[in-house]
């Protein structure tokens, strides 16, 4: 017996490489609010990402990387879990308490022998509930004691970098680490000019404002000062990446870099189109990526981030705890001989913010495959980006969102504001290549009829099979989720009975005093 033990073992030792069989570390790196393709490596000049660029010249550039749900908790929740969001009951929903039964794969790497720890912002907002008396950590313990002076207002003076020292100068002698840098940077709000005034940039930079937004001084000195704020994620990020270079360990760091959703600017943050879901991500391993340097043009879900850590460490979700695991580990796109089919990735969302009768959601279902995102939109006669008399609380305050605010009241222009607030169909179909930012809605031209009727079905196929309750007659459930805010629990009652709990998110002037005159944006055209 003890004979046969020794020669599996040894063929055990035989097929497995040194990589695979020496735990990586892991440094997970997230902005907040940041679009594809908002960072050097993807082309964009006016935004400077060395420390994004190099983990993507020494590592993979995913060129097709999606969230399932583009707002920050249930995106989180995602990653955290490897399940969709509409596999996660209360933390499908942006602002929950978490349910209890879904743990993390930090919590488990971190009882099975990981140095487990996070700066700033993880999942959030939310309430993580308790665990002996003591508040969760779901990514691990935080460290948050170094502070530093931020180059301008509404920037956190969080020190992340020097926080990472601090995690690694704690950690246990052998032990591999997983660590999670959620910088809350680009979130808003803005110090207005900063990219200009202290980031040296000039407006003419921006090659191009997206159609949907007026193309002026305040819409281009937003998207600089939002460019400013990536700059300063990527900073920290190139500390810790010289960090870890310094004291040997780089290389076998799994490096990954990303952000939660969309950038904070009207129709992308909390919507479901391309630049809403479709994200950067740059992922590097020095000691176990093959062929370093490529970009990766397969389909990449946020749930695929769970299994492929856990897999690299040698857990076993299930028996580990954790519920079970919808996404697929990247370990065949690291060794250059994908094994999983990755031409398709399903999207989604429930209950974002407050503001809507009820406080209810704006429920969506899609799938991006190919060339095409098909999206369906469950209850139409809601305002999509929330009610206008309660500030459209899905759309953060910026100087852009009150600039198309201003236009429509003057009449100037409504078609922005169709765009970004207006009422939309069931069915929508965007050619993602051809018009990244879904305008020009397909889904009832008779030359798509058939490829919206193979989209729908599969997308519906694969919901059913996931056990989505929109799927299985249970769709209002997500509703009935309560908030874990109490400032803005009931907000939408509250507010119309002229209580004073208007949301921090939003800019006073965003709240309209009657319901707007345009109430359905068209299919397609430009303003």
């Amino acid at each position: 017996m003890r004979y046969t033990i020794c020669l599996a073992l040894l063929w055990v030792s035989a097929i497995m490489s040194p990589v695979w069989a020496q735990r990586p570390n892991i440094l997970f790196a997230i902005s907040d609010d940041q679009s594809f393709p908002h960072a050097g490596a993807y082309g964009c000049t006016w935004v400077n990402t060395p420390a994004f660029d190099r983990v993507a010249r020494d590592g993979i550039l995913f060129s097709n990387a999606y969230t399932p749900n583009a707002k920050c908790a249930p995106s989180r929740a995602c990653i955290l879990t490897g399940r969709n969001s509409w596999q996660l009951e209360a933390a499908g929903n942006h602002m929950p308490y978490w349910p209890q039964k879904f743990k993390t794969y930090a919590e488990a790497l971190g009882e099975n022998g990981y140095h487990v720890g996070a700066t700033q912002k993880t999942w959030a907002p939310g309430d993580p509930g308790t665990v002996n008396g003591k508040r969760r950590e779901l990514c691990g313990k935080r460290y948050n004691t170094h502070k530093c002076r931020p180059p301008a207002r509404a920037i956190s003076g969080n020190d992340y970098a020097e926080n990472f020292r601090q995690f690694l100068d704690e950690r246990p002698a052998g032990k591999p680490f997983c660590f999670w840098y959620g910088s809350t940077e680009p979130h808003r709000a803005y110090e207005y000019g900063v990219g200009v005034n202290k980031g040296g940039k000039k407006l003419s930079q921006i090659d191009r404002v997206f159609p949907m937004w007026p193309d002026n001084e305040v819409t281009r000195n937003d998207m600089l000062d939002y460019a400013f704020e990536i700059e300063y994620f990527d900073s920290h990020l190139d500390r810790m990446l010289t960090l870890l270079k310094q004291r040997g360990e780089l290389g076998n760091t799994l490096v990954v870099v990303t952000a939660d959703n969309g950038m904070p600017f009207p129709r992308i943050k909390g919507q479901e189109y391309e630049y809403s879901n479709h994200l950067p991500l740059a992922i590097m391993w020095p000691k176990g990526i093959k062929r370093p340097g490529r970009t990766y043009e397969g389909f990449v879900s946020f749930i695929d981030f769970a299994p492929t850590y856990l897999e690299l460490a040698g857990i076993d979700s299930q028996a580990s705890g954790m519920q079970p695991i919808t996404g697929h580990s990247l370990r065949d796109v690291f060794d250059d001989a994908v094994s999983v089919t990755r031409d398709h990735v399903l999207i989604g969302k429930e209950k974002h913010d407050v503001g809507r009768p009820g406080d209810v959601g704006y429920p969506i279902r899609g799938i991006v495959k190919g060339d095409y995102l098909l999206i369906h939109n469950y209850r139409t006669e809601r305002w999509p980006a929330g009610n206008p008399e309660t500030g459209y609380l899905n759309c953060d305050g910026s100087p852009t969102k009150t600039e198309i605010l201003n236009m429509n009241r003057s009449g100037d222009n409504t078609w922005y504001w169709e765009m970004s607030f207006g009422k939309r169909s069931p069915k929508e179909l965007y050619h993602r290549i051809e018009d990244p930012l879904c305008i020009n809605n397909l889904a009832y031209a008779r030359e798509h009829a058939a490829r919206v009727a193979h989209l729908t079905q599969q997308m519906e196929g694969e919901l059913a099979e996931q056990k989505d309750p929109r799927m299985l007659g249970n769709e209002d459930i997500f509703d009935s989720y309560p908030t874990s805010s109490k400032h803005i629990e009931n907000y939408y009652e509250r507010y119309m009975a002229g209580e004073k709990v208007r949301a921090g998110w939003v800019s006073p002037s965003d709240y309209e005093p009657l319901t707007p005159k345009r109430h359905v944006a068209p299919s397609s055209g430009d303003p």
